[in-house]
C-alpha cells in the first residue's frame, strides 16, 4: 500500500473550467483510540494520564501539547504551551486528544465511539461529557457540544448558533514558526472527557474512539481569471 503525503488544501473533480466546473474540497479526519486503562505514552492505544491528554497525530498514540490560542496575534517566539489539564482527582477525572488542522478549516463532525463505557474502581461516576473546544475545557465547548456518554454506541457533536459559526472557520491559535520563514498557523481541536463523581480512583475500564472530520477550506480560491482556478489547481 503507498503512502502520499503533501500540503493542501486538496481540489478534486473532473472538470476544472467553465461553468460545469465541478471541483470539490476534499474531506478529512483525524481519530485517535483510547484505551483508557493504557497509561504507557507512545504505545498503542494509549489513552492518556492525570495531566496529559493524547495527540492524534501520533502513531502509535502519544502525549499531545496543547497550546494556549493565540487568536491571531503575531509573535516571533512561536506558540505557547498551555497550562496543562486539570489533574485527577475524588470528584473528576479528564481524559482527551488533541487535533491540529489547518487554520480556517470546517469542522463537519465530531464522533465519539464508545467501545466500553468507562469506570472507575472504586467511587461513583455521575456523567462522562465530552467537551469540543480548542483547549483543555470542563465547560461549553468552542466548536461543538456533545451529549453525555452512558452506553456502547455514537454520540455526535450538536452545535449552538456560535459554535456553528466557529466550527465553519475554524480559528487561528497555534503558530508555527521555521526558521527564515514567515510563520504559519493552525487551529487547535481539543476533545476533553470529563468523568465526574464522588470517591473517583484509579480508571479501571474505558475505549473510546475519537474522530474529527473536517474539510481544508481553500482560502485562496480567487476567482474566473485569477489564481488558483483553472490551470493552478
Amino acid at each position: 500500500m503507498g503512502r502520499s503525503t503533501f500540503e493542501g488544501p486538496v481540489l478534486a473533480g473532473d472538470n476544472r473550467f467553465g461553468p460545469q466546473r465541478d471541483i470539490g474540497q476534499v474531506s478529512l479526519k483525524q481519530n485517535a483510540n483510547l484505551v483508557l486503562t493504557n497509561t504507557t505514552a507512545a504505545t498503542a492505544g494509549f489513552g492518556g494520564s492525570s495531566g496529559t491528554f493524547v495527540s492524534s497525530n501520533n502513531i502509535p498514540n502519544n502525549i499531545g501539547t496543547i497550546w494556549t490560542p493565540q487568536s491571531g496575534n503575531y509573535s516571533t517566539n512561536g506558540p505557547t504551551v498551555a497550562t496543562a489539564p486539570t489533574a485527577d482527582s475524588a470528584t473528576a477525572i479528564y481524559r482527551g486528544v488533541v487535533f491540529l488542522i489547518p487554520q480556517g478549516a470546517t469542522i463537519t463532525n465530531v464522533l465519539l465511539d464508545t467501545v466500553v463505557v468507562p469506570t472507575t474502581a472504586a467511587g461513583t461516576i455521575s456523567a462522562i461529557t465530552p467537551y469540543i473546544s480548542n483547549n483543555f475545557a470542563t465547560s461549553a465547548g468552542v466548536y461543538a457540544t456533545s451529549a453525555a456518554i452512558s452506553a456502547v454506541g455514537r454520540t455526535t457533536a450538536t452545535y449552538t448558533a456560535t459554535q456553528y459559526a466557529n466550527a465553519f472557520s475554524t480559528l487561528q491559535d497555534v503558530q508555527n514558526i521555521q526558521p527564515g520563514n514567515q510563520p504559519t498557523w493552525f487551529s487547535q481541536v481539543v476533545v476533553t472527557l470529563a468523568i465526574t463523581g464522588t470517591g473517583l480512583t484509579t480508571i479501571s475500564a474505558g475505549q473510546i474512539i475519537v474522530t474529527l472530520d473536517y474539510v481544508q477550506n481553500d482560502l485562496n480560491i480567487g476567482n474566473g481569471t485569477t489564481y488558483p482556478y483553472g490551470n493552478f489547481d
